[in-house]
């Protein structure tokens, strides 16, 4: 294990991600306006459905939504027109599975929303159209009135299984048949680089969702610069000092930066609150648990890391340096078609342990959640602009180099 002061490495190579200069990032990147042709034109999106979500790995749950043997989430995700069925089996093993019957194509398990946890009894989820029953670990165990099929081979008739690895708690799904490359090769050094955080003690969860109509880029983008608060989050931040968005750090088709800032005035309310979560020794500000490389002179005003994992999934690491309490937070941004997207955002803390912690978390929370209205209000307007055909480019600056190479790496899956 690295000494915290040392530079992360893999292998015993230091990664080159880190200590890049603006110059070195403007050079790779290009300081050019970029087209809007990929958020505008419906065909690209459609190259985007076989291109880039049916071949990469993506986020679907974390194992902390499912603690127990049985326990299961159903994710839809209409952007490769398929529901999961993620399922923790009597092994322990988190596997996915297409969530269809191998009958006649009934889900096996229905779902309220877009996403549905709940639990297997006895180790089983059964088809409520005609009661065929799978075993968790996806074989199809038993099939009412089987003689009357004439013959059943019940040995090819399991569970579609997907291919599903974790890392660091977080539960990824790959729709290829043969993934051309594992999980912990898909992120590489972001994978060294970010882990060893104890994410899954933040198991207070506060999850928010919503459907914009807009490209899912659009959404995706508006999240990945830290240029726009001082601006659209005049309201929600009116005490604010402003912030310094830096360290970009460019990792193969991954990418992050870091926030620091110089805080902001707060409410009355709003500092008693704070000041129980900072005052604790469980909630309270924990620069020494993150990775190595984050902050790596740990100055004072760090409030987050903003690490995107290509190519919907962003976690904002701030171990309760940001937000007061706040372990990290995450935003994923699904594709429903070309002009609509489900935003998630979730805000994760370690649980409370008292009454006076518990209502200091709905604050933070509520104070964050009136932060992100501020934030998806503007992108259904910025959709509706890039479609008028008023304009063909955006002009990007330093605080917004992560779309760059977001952009960057769409197009490199869509050429190959």
């Amino acid at each position: 294990m690295n000494h915290p002061s040392e530079p992360p490495r893999e292998a015993g190579r230091p990664l080159s991600h880190l200590d890049r200069s603006v110059a070195q990032i403007r050079s790779e990147l290009g300081i050019d306006p970029v087209s809007v042709d990929g958020i505008r034109d419906p065909r690209i999106y459609a190259l985007e459905q076989e291109k880039i979500f049916r071949r990469t790995w993506l986020k679907v749950a974390t194992t902390s939504e499912l603690p127990e043997t049985g326990d299961y989430k159903v994710k839809e995700l209409p952007v490769v027109d398929t529901s999961l069925l993620v399922v923790r089996g009597k092994d322990g093993k988190v596997r996915a599975f297409h969530n269809v019957c191998t009958h006649r194509g009934n889900k096996v398990v229905p779902n309220a929303d877009f996403e549905t946890l709940g639990r297997a009894r006895a180790g089983v989820v059964t088809c409520r159209f005609h009661g065929w029953v799978f075993g968790t670990d996806g074989p199809l165990r038993s099939v009412p009135l089987e003689e009357a099929f004439g013959t059943l081979d019940k040995a090819c008739l399991g569970l579609r299984e997907i291919n599903c690895e974790v890392w660091q708690g977080f539960v990824f799904v790959n729709l290829a048949e043969e993934p051309e490359q594992t999980l912990a090769d898909y992120l590489g050094d972001f994978g060294t680089l970010f882990a060893g955080y104890p994410y899954e003690e933040a198991s207070t969860i506060f999850r928010y969702s919503t459907v914009l109509e807009c490209n899912w880029k659009v959404a995706l983008y508006a999240f990945s610069e830290g240029y726009h608060v001082p601006t659209i989050h005049a309201g929600s931040l009116p005490g604010f000092r402003g912030i310094e968005h830096a360290d970009f750090k460019l990792i193969g088709p991954h990418a992050s930066s870091t926030i620091y800032g110089a805080g902001m005035d707060t409410a009355a309310s709003t500092a008693q609150f704070a000041g129980v979560l900072h005052a604790s020794e469980h909630h309270g500000p924990r620069p020494d648990l993150l990775p190595p490389g984050i902050n790596p002179t740990r100055r004072p005003d760090f409030q987050f890391e903003l690490p995107n994992i290509f190519p919907n999934f962003i976690i904002h690491l701030a171990s309760g340096c940001g937000y007061p309490g706040m372990a990290y937070f995450t935003h994923q941004f699904w594709p429903l078609d070309h002009g609509r997207t489900l935003w998630e955002g979730i805000n994760y803390f370690r649980p409370a342990r008292t009454a006076a912690e518990r209502v200091a978390q709905f604050h933070v929370n509520a104070l964050h959640r009136n932060a992100w209205l501020e934030d998806t209000a503007t992108m259904e307007d910025s959709f509706v602009g890039i479609r008028s055909g008023a304009i063909d480019s955006m002009q990007l600056m330093d605080q917004e180099f992560l779309i760059r190479h977001a952009m960057r790496v769409q197009q490199s899956y869509l050429a190959a």
